[in-house]
């Protein structure tokens, strides 16, 4: 059985700039961006990219530990699969937690705004320093305000060393047509709260926790079936040829959709037109559309065409790798941004579109910093600290295409189990 690993850290570049072009509605409109056809339906149901993060971190994770956690619940395990999980998301966490409200200092300072921000409290802070910011049915968004769905995969990483052993048993008991009703049944939760109207940002009523528990488990059980069309190290070539198809398929029917949901009377909410500083609000029932992501993924680890062949290339996987820092520091850098053209005056013309061009530009180049000097560096710290391999194996390959740009075989999926310890 190979690993699909590269396509899918390359989906992860795909995920982080939907999210960061979500945000840039309001320039990209004031430029004349929007204009373009499709694109701004698409952009407009852009936040699918954190669901789309929710359940590829469920497929990973299912691939990486099944056979390690899912036999049996051991306190040391879990207590260092947890640590491994903080040491991948806490230390840029912290740093743009710090970084948000100093920005949010500045930002006030310089556009002559007041400060009377309700989130900005000793509390608040410390439920942040908590990853339990978002936890309940309606939670409280401030500080970096894209930290929530990290406070969303912690409470999936908590749970999961017990999803875990649900998963080794249905990986070992059940047909594969069980486990697709088992993924119909999972996502049905979710389908139908995306059916309702009462929040076009479904954050109500428990929507994150409906988001990231549905997602994160239907992702674990997609890796479940897509072990089911391997035979020996590779699929079979009818099953690569469905999966080639697939992987175009799928997307084309997420752009179909937005493109219906965005146009279509009953799913307008309403609320603010789009403007320089805010987008517009996402059109109801764009959850239905999860479903397509998820089994896009599905798609993408049995394919080896074109579009997997693309999401594996070495400056997707080089995207893929700093898609977290690009995703955490993106909207502290736009805040800034809107502060120091406001400041200046600055709001349309030459000027605003050189300034957004550079705004995309240096929110990939701070990410690129960010990954290299921080997030990698006191990630491979946190794992040292456990006795753990510094590089993680699933990632060790892609390192090495990233280097070199090689484009050799991809890796085995399972590591010997003399070597999970030090592998994991």
């Amino acid at each position: 059985m190979n690993v699909f690993i590269r396509q899918l850290t390359g989906i992860r570049l795909v995920a982080a700039a939907w999210v960061l072009l979500y945000h840039l509605q309001g320039p990209l409109a004031v430029i004349g961006v929007l204009s373009l056809p499709v694109l701004p339906e698409v952009l407009r149901v852009g936040r699918l990219g954190v669901d789309l993060f929710f359940a590829l971190s469920g497929f990973i994770l299912a691939h990486t530990y099944l056979t390690r956690l899912g036999p049996a619940l051991r306190a040391r395990g879990t207590l260092h699969f947890w640590w491994l999980r903080l040491a991948r998301i806490y230390p840029v966490h912290l740093v743009m937690l710090l970084v948000a409200g100093v920005a949010v200092v500045a930002q006030a300072r310089v556009s002559g705004e007041a400060l009377d921000r309700d989130w900005l409290t000793p509390w608040d802070f410390i439920k942040n320093l908590l990853l339990i910011q978002e936890w309940g049915s309606d939670p409280q968004r401030g500080w970096n305000f894209v930290a929530w769905s990290l406070s969303m995969e912690w409470l999936a990483y908590l749970l999961f060393p017990l999803l875990v052993l649900v998963l080794f048993w249905m990986h070992r008991r059940l047909p594969t047509w069980l486990l697709v009703v088992a993924w119909i049944v999972v996502m049905a939760p979710l389908v139908g709260y995306g059916l309702s109207t009462s929040d076009a940002y479904y954050t109500d009523n428990w929507g994150s926790t409906y988001r990231v528990l549905t997602e994160f488990t239907a992702g674990a059980l997609t890796y479940l079936i897509v072990r089911r069309f391997f035979d020996g190290e590779s699929p079979s070539a009818s099953t690569v040829r469905i999966a080639n198809i697939a992987s175009y398929v799928l997307p084309l029917l997420v752009i179909a959709g937005a493109v219906f949901l965005g146009t279509w009377g009953p799913a307008q909410p309403g609320g603010p037109v789009i403007d320089g500083d805010r987008e517009p609000l996402p059109p109801y029932f764009h959850l239905t559309l999860v479903p397509l992501l998820i089994l896009w993924i599905g798609a993408l680890a049995l394919a080896q065409g074109g579009m997997a062949r693309a999401l594996a290339t070495r400056i997707a996987i080089l995207g893929g790798f700093v898609s977290y820092s690009l995703y955490m520091t993106h909207l502290v850098v736009f805040g800034l941004w809107r502060a120091g053209l406001r400041a200046f005056g600055i709001e349309s013309g030459l000027l605003y579109t050189l300034s957004v061009i550079a705004l995309v530009a240096g929110c990939f180049l701070l990410a690129y910093a960010m990954w290299r000097w921080i997030e990698e560096p006191a990630r491979k710290w946190m794992r040292g600290l456990v006795g753990t391999r510094r590089e993680p194996t699933e990632e060790a390959g892609e390192a090495e295409i990233v280097e070199s740009g090689a484009r050799g075989p991809i890796l085995p999926v399972d590591v010997p189990e003399s070597d999970q310890r030090r592998a994991d």
